[in-house]
């Protein structure tokens, strides 16, 4: 019976979980292990029905599509190192508690600052990426350069 009650009041002082910090160890998990080439850990955080958009107008794919994509790469060990940096992440209000959208400051050694975003589900196996969207921030004042270069390659 005082272990019982012990246990209680233990439980009871334990901080209850925050739903944001454990989204975005999820997208920090999903960072690491896309930079280890693991797919099998990559491709678990994921919702079943995920879609990653890609930087490229084309990369607009389900999972099994980005799968058919990373997959060759992860097995000959070459992954993609994003470093994450001001990150905002929001819970959805409502009871729900169930949805977090964020968006993050990424650095790469290739294409130098990029932009991740996306939303996470609370699923019954823990939070789970929905949706991830990978830009490129464009200054404003280069914008123009950029939409001409687009603008001059054929129509696809």
């Amino acid at each position: 019976m005082i272990a019982a009650l012990l246990a209680l009041a233990l439980a009871s002082t334990q901080p209850a979980a925050n739903p944001v910090l454990e989204a975005e160890a999820v997208i920090d998990r999903m960072h690491q292990a896309a930079s280890r080439a693991d797919g099998q850990a990559y491709f678990a955080l994921f919702t079943p029905d995920a879609r990653f958009i890609g930087t490229d107008a084309t990369e607009r794919w389900t999972l099994e599509q980005f799968k058919a994509y990373a997959e060759p790469h992860f097995s000959r060990g070459q992954g993609w190192t994003y470093r994450p940096h001001d990150r905002v992440a929001t819970l959805a209000p409502g009871d729900c508690r169930c949805i977090v959208w964020f968006d993050e400051l990424l650095d790469n050694d290739v294409y130098g600052l990029t932009r991740g975003s996306g939303v996470l589900r609370l699923t019954d196996d823990g939070w789970k990426i929905e949706q991830y969207v990978l830009s490129m921030p464009i200054p404003n004042d280069k914008a123009r350069a950029v939409v001409d270069l687009i603008q001059a390659e054929p129509a696809r």
